[in-house]
């Protein structure tokens, strides 16, 4: 099994019965520790500028899917609570992303700037939550990260899509050319292989299933220095009141949504702790390329995921402290 630090097994997995904020920050502490030394070797310019979209880019489309899809061919699926987790997941998700709708008028938020408020609202960046559950929970951590991101990437990429084309201020007509990047999308496309092999109980080769956990072992390091590179701090120029509202949805009101539902449907332990990590999460960088493709404000979009990365360093241990605790 696949863990971001070498002590994981010993040392990161979390208490079953409590979850103490000082246990949550400190495991969340080599996580946040990754993100900020990415972002100062990218200042120093080591080792080069041309090295960070690269290394981003190999990760997402191989590190980061063989870490996926070992830990789906790996999960006890059917010994999972997994329709109660898809549930509130995709339920906390939706009901966010229409108190974001709600909320455009009476907060006077234009086309563009309602768009990256949105993404920020109800995106989540992969890398860091399968980093976060790796450290926290170990291979129940991984397992159901590993789930969540199967529930979650189809059904934000798509409403994200949606709401772009309706209300960005460019005129697009790419929705079937978007809708078969998402078909196409190498963590989609892991989740669903890495389920069908589970199901199918198609073996594997010792070998073969070592090399996949070989390359998924680069994933979170890699991942995580990725994300610091790309945070831009002097481009934060954009209305403090928008920003606050996509960090407050994303950070705060999100997952007590979720905590909130997944207690009314049953959902408890480990699969509730990652439920709430994935929708505590900051916002993702590919909100920022998304925005970019189809008119959104990508200025707003890069403060907003920059803010709320900083942010979440200091807000995601004690959302789940708080929460969950007891």
């Amino acid at each position: 099994m696949v863990y971001p630090y070498p002590s994981a097994p010993d040392q990161a997995v979390m208490p079953k019965s409590r979850y103490e904020l000082f246990t949550i920050f400190s495991a969340l502490f080599p996580v946040f520790a990754l993100i900020a030394l990415g972002y100062f070797l990218r200042v120093r310019r080591f080792p080069g500028d041309a090295f960070w979209p690269l290394a981003e880019r190999i990760t997402y489309f191989i590190f980061f899917p063989a870490l996926v899809f070992s830990n789906l061919y790996r999960a006890p699926l059917a010994e999972l609570s997994l329709w109660s987790m898809v549930l509130t997941l995709a339920g906390a998700t939706v009901l966010v992303g229409l108190l974001t709708v709600i909320l455009r008028r009476p907060l006077g938020m234009g086309g563009p700037a309602f768009t990256s408020v949105f993404q920020g609202a109800v995106r989540f960046n992969t890398f860091v939550g399968i980093a976060a559950a790796a450290a926290l929970l170990g291979e129940s951590g991984l397992t159901f990260a590993a789930i969540a991101m199967a529930t979650l990437i189809p059904l934000v990429n798509v409403l994200c899509v949606f709401v772009l084309l309706r209300h960005s201020s460019d005129e697009h007509s790419g929705m079937q050319k978007v809708l078969v990047a998402l078909a196409k999308n190498p963590l989609i496309l892991a989740c669903v292989v890495g389920i069908l092999f589970n199901a199918l109980a198609i073996p594997l080769p010792s070998f073969g299933l070592a090399t996949i956990d070989a390359l998924g072992r680069a994933s979170l390091p890699i991942g995580l220095l990725a994300v610091g590179a790309g945070l831009q701090f002097r481009a934060i120029t954009s209305s403090k009141k928008d920003l606050a509202i996509a960090s407050v949805l994303k950070l705060m009101v999100l997952p007590l949504v979720t905590a909130a539902l997944g207690m009314w449907l049953g959902l408890s332990g480990d699969a509730l702790f990652i439920a709430v990590l994935f929708t505590a999460l900051p916002t993702a960088p590919s909100a920022y390329i998304l925005a970019r493709q189809l008119g959104g404000d990508t200025t707003l979009m890069a403060s907003i995921i920059t803010i709320q990365t900083a942010l979440a360093a200091v807000t995601l241990p004690i959302v789940l402290s708080f929460l969950l605790n007891g």
